[in-house]
């Protein structure tokens, strides 16, 4: 569907500017003065400059506080944070040790990390936002629509971690759990003590009853998700935080449709595991259908194009990230955008991550790949990956030049200062009416990538030479990894690739014998540093080899069983390092190209 653009500035005028930076100055005011009594602001040696400055100074001046921010806080890292952190893993966990440690009081929950790469989960202290904020939509657990949303989630959590409270006879309980997660229980007041008096509940506008939310198994988890969306003709909207793993929710509907069909036609809920109490609740909530299910086995399971709209005919919008490796499902008449039909638009939900939200879709321009910075979760500022200047050089806002390639750092309401997020953005613009940064997610800012293979592509670079070569040669894919290939020398990209069609058909096709020297043609293109170290003879061509059907569905069930994230928030690595999941891959294999 055509989008209505905005012209973009290409520069600030000098009102403008000012506007920007009084606002911004107002914001980083609001989170850094209360914050600077946290027990890591005042203790962290990273801080000290800042600690002596502000002791030296009028401390209540706001010129001079801000200031004083600007010249002595440095870059930070995961390190400084850990040993403050580490603090609430500790047995027994005593409030006074841990109350205001990023911020006043006691967090909320503590947000981990995806685990998708090969370090272990990071943890970060979230506590609740102003109250202005705790209203707005993205903490509510829905979004405003006319009928209801299809937006799996598990409110599972990882771990609770109990924190003894000063009085001496009560306690805490805090879950470390995904941001996500942890942000819906927030805003929806869902403590992890009262989740077993929740399991009748129906939040308004949603597809499924809560107590969906509380099984473990992945499989299950999708099956009756889709079970109970199946059964409701008013969905308007789906929502999954990556695209790709709706095409795998598709897949459970496709290899279980006849038995969903007959659970709605009969009003019962399948014989699947991991359910035990969980069940009844469910069966209140289901209720015999057959006119449903004489519809839907009119339409078919997702195959034809449309499918989506005929299931849900006031189906308006899809939500999810399309960009990066979600993008080898998206593409112009590839699988989503084939079952979802064009009168369906898709779009992403922002830009941000577990530490800070960085970006909203702005609605004027490109809803998947155009973001305007918001002050909702802290101040961005930013460090020019281009510049000839010291790496340390902080730009703000308003100080950012249309074109150019920056990396985001957050100075958040939980307590981070200064975090670097290793990504890399750029500026596409600033919104007319407020001054706003447009920005475009480039790609990671990682090296760990040219350490393990010699060549420096970005994950972006990756994902793009296979989508591009996919498109040319090898058919529709549903997703991909990539190891470190090291049979022979040098050591290359190990591309694994899961097919969308007959595997039969894809060999079949006399371009696919093309599909690796596309793929290495791309990369070529792409990187220069690719092109030297295979000069030097450093790297080779990458390889490709095809894995069974519903190998990353596998993937993505273990990885949400394992950590208890949602069942929209898993996805795959572009880059697989762990030995152990790299075997289990490499065990489904079933040729090479």
């Amino acid at each position: 569907m055509s989008h209505r653009q905005t012209v973009l500035l290409n520069s600030l005028s000098t009102e403008l500017s000012q506007q920007l930076k009084d606002r911004i100055d107002n914001i980083l005011l609001e989170i850094i003065q209360p914050n600077f009594a946290s027990q890591f602001a005042q203790g962290a040696p990273e801080l000290a400059g800042f600690r002596e400055a502000i002791a030296q100074s009028d401390s209540k001046d706001d010129i001079n506080f801000l200031r004083s921010f600007r010249e002595f806080i440095p870059i930070t890292n995961y390190e400084p944070y850990r040993p403050f952190i580490a603090k609430f893993l500790v047995t027994p966990c005593m409030e006074a040790d841990v109350k205001n440690m990023f911020a006043p009081g006691l967090p909320y929950f503590l947000a981990m990390t995806s685990m998708a790469s090969r370090n272990a989960p990071k943890l970060f202290p979230k506590y609740r936002p102003p109250p202005h904020l705790l209203q707005q939509s993205s903490y509510q657990g829905f979004f405003p629509s006319d009928g209801t949303t299809l937006a799996p989630f598990s409110s599972r959590y990882w771990q609770v971690l109990k924190i003894d409270c000063e009085d001496g006879q009560s306690s805490k309980d805090v879950a470390v759990c995904s941001a996500s997660i942890g942000i819906l229980r927030m805003g929806m007041n869902w403590d992890v003590e009262h989740d077993k008096d929740r399991l009748d509940l129906w939040v308004p506008g949603r597809t499924e009853p809560y107590a969906i939310s509380l099984v473990k198994s992945y499989r299950t988890l999708s099956i009756l998700n889709a079970l109970f969306a199946l059964a409701d003709r008013r969905v308007t909207t789906i929502r999954f935080l990556f695209a790709n793993v709706f095409v795998i929710f598709l897949q459970y509907v496709e290899d279980e449709w006849t038995l969903l069909v007959e659970c709605i036609e009969k009003g019962i809920i399948p014989d699947v595991e991991d359910l035990g109490d969980l069940r009844a609740p469910l069966e209140r909530h289901l209720t015999p259908d057959p006119v449903r299910a004489a519809e839907l086995r009119e339409i078919g399971p997702p195959v034809i194009q449309g499918w989506a709209v005929c299931v849900w005919p006031d189906l308006k919008q899809f939500v999810g990230i399309t960009g990066g490796h979600a993008a080898v499902s998206v593409p112009k008449a590839r699988q989503i955008t084939h079952l979802l039909g064009p009168s369906v638009t898709i779009k992403s939900h922002g830009y941000g991550s577990t530490e800070c939200g960085i970006a909203r879709v702005y609605p004027e321009g490109n809803p998947n790949t155009d973001f305007k910075v918001t002050f909702r979760d802290g101040v961005v500022e930013f460090l020019d990956v281009r510049s000839n200047e010291p790496s340390d050089r902080v730009l703000s806002a308003w100080e950012l030049v249309t074109g150019g390639h920056y990396e985001p750092v957050v100075t958040t309401r939980n307590g981070l200062w200064r975090y670097r997020l290793a990504d890399v953005i750029t500026v596409k613009g600033f919104a007319p009416d407020d001054g706003l940064p447009i920005i475009n997610y480039l790609h990671r800012r990682d090296d760990s990538l040219g350490v393990a293979f010699g060549a420096s592509c970005t994950e972006s670079q990756l994902t793009d030479a296979i989508v591009s070569a996919a498109q040319q040669s090898i058919g529709q894919i549903v997703s991909f990894t990539i190891v470190l290939d090291d049979r022979d020398k040098p050591v290359t990209y190990g591309y694994l690739i899961e097919l969308a069609g007959e595997l039969r058909s894809c060999l079949l096709r006399q371009d696919a014998r093309m599909a690796i020297n596309q793929l290495f043609d791309n990369l070529i293109s792409a990187s220069d540093d690719y092109r030297i170290v295979v000069w030097q003879g450093k790297s080779r061509k990458p390889t490709i080899r095809i894995v069974n059907k519903g190998t990353f569905a596998g993937y993505h069930r273990q990885k949400c069983e394992q950590t208890n994230i949602t069942v929209s928030q898993g996805k795959v690595p572009v880059v697989v390092f762990e030995p152990a999941m790299k075997e289990w891959l490499l065990e489904r294999v079933v040729t090479e190209l």
